[in-house]
């Protein structure tokens, strides 16, 4: 009965671990009609086509094109205007100086002409006297039949088209502030732009050696189960043959078990890992990544120099600069609205009358409601508090890169020691196995040693996975994420295959 028990149990991992090589057969065939892609390519392929990317293009296109916009603000504004309407207009004029003065006119010229004919014809004045007398009551009473007023109906239909000139002369520094200020903002975009850049170079670091990582998990934990299930076979003929207790055996069944469990988060863990990479790249089919995780057995720069050299080339400090530069041209805008505008400005009328007007005018406002002077207080303040921003934003990326630099340099030392203890549980685990096999050694120091020289490599791969993050975030807050690449393929670099 114990025997037929036993070789059930070794039918079923028998059979477990044809469908585990299958399994890992498959996923290798797959991989191997994949496409071949480095990280380089990887990097590149996400910095062009990913959505982020797009979205950040057009926007640092948009701005560009805004400053183009007011690159001739401050030239003469010209404008064609056209204006249709028709009017009504009723009015009554009075007449009454009109007709006094007609009268006087007309009397002065009567008594005129009758004075230069008396003095022709020698008449006597008692008789043209009378004649003046008669004429200038007839005028008065001929004048006297002109109304006092008179009701007036203007009505017109008018087309008028114009041309209007507008040139500023004066605006108190308003035009030069905010040509500063929409080329200041085309170079803050430019710069979040790639600030950006370096979030998703980030983002494509992480995704890619992450897989690397579960990749190499997965491999230590195939090795590890692989180990385990010769070790148990092993074991299952050795308590046959009496050469070992049922409890000893056993001991070896339940590491075993464990490691098949092990195994099947492994492989959980890579898909999930492998299905959030091919997402962020857009991308359904799985390819074979050839860049391996890496350890550098040096760094190339100090400390001293990351720190000394940041402000320089983080692309977030140069941006939070930039925000202080606006804040400066907001004050002067501000400032700018408490003077006067002077403007020359003229319009000619292209109708049949060619009217037309020049002229100089200013304009200083009295009050609008606002106050100007708090308006100018405020965006003081703003400034300031761009200025304090900026330096507390240096003293976090001070600490990050402090940090960083820190993990790093443990994360290189690590590697070392990991190395030389691999090859020591190497070892130790053969020395183990034989001393087992000749029952000097126990099942315990067995299991002990293969645990050991699976976690070593478990251990390592982790260790190189938190050396490229730190690389990464160091490079980063440095604002040089982009040289990235260049560690990948130094002389002295030690790959986790």
């Amino acid at each position: 009965m114990q025997a037929k028990v036993l070789n059930d149990r070794k039918a079923f991992f028998l059979s477990l671990q044809k469908m585990m090589i299958l399994g890992v057969f498959s996923y290798l065939s797959h991989a191997s009609f994949a496409q071949d892609l480095s990280y380089l390519q990887a990097e590149q392929y996400f910095l062009e086509n990913s959505y982020s990317a797009q979205a950040t293009d057009a926007l640092n296109q948009a701005s560009k094109l805004q400053a183009d916009a007011v690159k001739y603000i401050g030239l003469p504004r010209i404008d064609f205007n056209i204006r249709a309407y028709k009017f009504h207009t009723e009015t009554d004029l009075p007449l009454n100086n009109i007709k006094n003065n007609l009268e006087q006119t007309l009397t002065q010229g009567m008594n005129e002409r009758v004075d230069q004919w008396q003095s022709q014809q020698n008449i006597p004045t008692d008789l043209t006297d009378p004649l003046k007398d008669g004429l200038g009551q007839g005028i008065h009473s001929g004048i006297g039949l002109i109304p006092d007023s008179a009701n007036v109906v203007l009505e017109d239909d008018v087309i008028r088209p114009t041309v209007s000139v507008m040139m500023p002369i004066y605006t108190g520094g308003l035009l030069s502030a905010t040509k500063q200020l929409t080329h200041l903002k085309a170079e803050r975009n430019d710069l979040e732009s790639k600030q950006q850049q370096d979030a998703q170079r980030f983002e494509i670091i992480q995704a890619y050696f992450n897989v690397q990582l579960q990749q190499q998990l997965l491999a230590a934990s195939l090795f590890n189960v692989t180990a385990m299930q010769k070790h148990y076979q092993n074991a299952l003929k050795l308590e046959k043959q009496g050469f070992i207790s049922k409890g000893q055996r056993m001991q070896f069944e339940v590491v075993n078990n464990n490691a098949q469990r092990s195994y099947q988060n492994a492989v959980a863990n890579l898909q999930s890992s492998q299905f959030q990479f091919n997402n962020l790249l857009n991308k359904q089919t799985i390819d074979q990544l050839t860049t391996p995780l890496f350890v550098n057995r040096q760094q190339s720069q100090s400390l001293n120099q990351l720190l000394a050299s940041y402000p320089t080339t983080s692309n977030l400090v140069r941006k939070m600069q930039m925000d202080t530069q606006l804040a400066d041209q907001n004050v002067q805008l501000q400032s700018a609205s408490k003077k006067p505008n002077i403007f020359a400005f003229g319009e000619y009328s292209l109708d049949q009358n060619q009217n037309w007007i020049v002229g100089v005018a200013a304009r200083y406002n009295l009050f609008s409601g606002i106050d100007k002077n708090k308006n100018i207080q405020a965006a003081e303040l703003q400034r300031q508090a761009t200025e304090l921003m900026t330096a507390r934003t240096q003293q976090e990326i001070e600490n990050i890169i402090y940090k960083s630099y820190s993990e790093l340099t443990t994360a290189q030392q690590s590697n070392q020691l990991l190395q030389q203890n691999e090859l020591a549980a190497q070892e130790n685990l053969r020395i183990q196995t034989l001393s087992f096999k000749e029952d000097m050694g126990t099942a315990t120091q067995v299991i002990d040693a293969q645990n050991q020289l699976s976690a070593l490599k478990t251990e390592k791969a982790l260790n190189a996975y938190k050396y490229v993050m730190a690389l990464a975030t160091l490079l980063q807050s440095h604002g040089s994420i982009d040289q990235f690449k260049n560690y990948i393929n130094q002389s002295n670099t030690d790959f986790i295959r």
